[in-house]
């Protein structure tokens, strides 16, 4: 019988008859419920892309870290436990501290459909939201323009890693169509890095 996060984890599943389901209405009210963890992140980069984005994040967090910065670090999926998705302040989230994360996001959902992703991105804003840190790194789950990562009004830097053929069954058929879709975490007044893919997936 599974117990604490793995319990919890299992009960999410169960929470949205789809596994993707792109909106931002379901995280967004969750969110409101927990207090609008989101509006109370350290700095935000906020990456998205087909390729890289993992590894770029990486890169990031440790050059940060290097220079003696605390680091906070969203990204998916994981490899062999969920809890290599969270990291707070450099140090991946304990048994304990995710478990009560969990049933807190659980209990404030309440009976209403959300998605696994949706749910378990709430739970990392509320830990990040009450651990002291100096930069919050979020990687996007699926496209960007509705990813659940997408609540952040004003991170202090976005990036679009490469951009190729990708989900095609919910981001577009085309590079452009799936490019226009990660560009949704554009922000105006909000630095963006992007890479040099080819100029028609930006037209």
């Amino acid at each position: 019988m599974t117990t604490g996060s793995d319990a919890l984890l299992e009960r999410m599943m169960t929470l949205h008859p789809k596994v993707i389901d792109l909106t931002l209405g379901r995280v967004e009210r969750l969110l409101a419920a927990l207090g609008n963890p989101e509006r109370k992140l350290p700095p935000v980069i906020h990456i998205a892309g087909t390729n890289g984005k993992g590894s770029t994040q990486a890169m990031i967090r440790a050059g940060l870290e290097a220079g003696g910065d605390r680091v906070h670090a969203y990204t998916s999926p994981h490899l062999a436990r969920f809890h290599e998705r969270i990291r707070l302040a450099g140090d991946l989230v304990s048994e304990p501290a995710l478990t009560a994360l969990l049933d807190e996001c659980v209990r404030a959902n309440g009976p209403e459909e959300i998605t696994f992703f949706e749910i378990t991105t709430a739970a990392a804003f509320l830990a990040f939201a009450r651990t002291p840190a100096d930069w919050t790194l979020l990687e996007v789950g699926l496209g960007g323009r509705l990813d659940a990562t997408n609540v952040v009004a004003a991170p202090r830097l976005t990036i679009i890693t490469p951009v190729s053929l990708d989900h095609q069954a919910f981001l577009g058929e085309t590079v452009a169509a799936i490019a226009g879709e990660k560009a949704g975490i554009i922000k105006r007044g909000v630095p963006l890095i992007v890479d040099r893919s080819p100029m028609k997936a930006w037209r």
